[in-house]
């Protein structure tokens, strides 16, 4: 996709902070900086979200996240929260498959957290309307 600023970031027409990068994958710091090491893992291939990610590719993305994250672990960090938004009204504000890293220290201050939206469901009555078939 010509307009993608993440495929742009990864052919070289737009600076970044490169964390990672393989054949298949490419990982570099949010601009956001919004926690210290917020990093993002992309497929080097457009793909516009999860949901049309296809396996193989999806599988080189997570694997990498794993790589990046116990990196992270390996640096001293106390944990990672890892992350990814499909489609935009789940937050995905790019439209193109990547995951957050988000490396933590105890006490850091940075909070990831969802509010309830309302407790008007029963879990009975979710499980009943999300549950798969074999």
């Amino acid at each position: 996709m010509t307009d993608c600023i993440f495929c742009k970031i990864i052919k070289g027409e737009i600076g970044c902070f490169k964390i990672y990068e393989d054949s298949d994958v490419f990982a570099f710091l949010d601009i956001e900086n919004d926690v210290p090491g917020h990093t993002l893992v992309v497929p080097k291939k457009h793909v516009s979200d999860m949901d049309t990610c296809d396996e193989k590719t999806f599988n080189k993305v997570m694997l990498a996240s794993k790589k990046i994250s116990s990196h992270f672990l390996n640096l001293g960090y106390e944990g990672v929260n890892v992350a990814t938004n499909c489609k935009e009204a789940s937050g995905q504000a790019v439209p193109h498959f990547h995951v957050h890293i988000f490396p933590r220290m105890h006490n850091d201050g940075a909070k990831l957290e969802m509010r309830p939206a309302s407790k008007k469901q029963t879990l009975e009555s979710v499980a009943k309307k999300l549950r798969m078939q074999d």
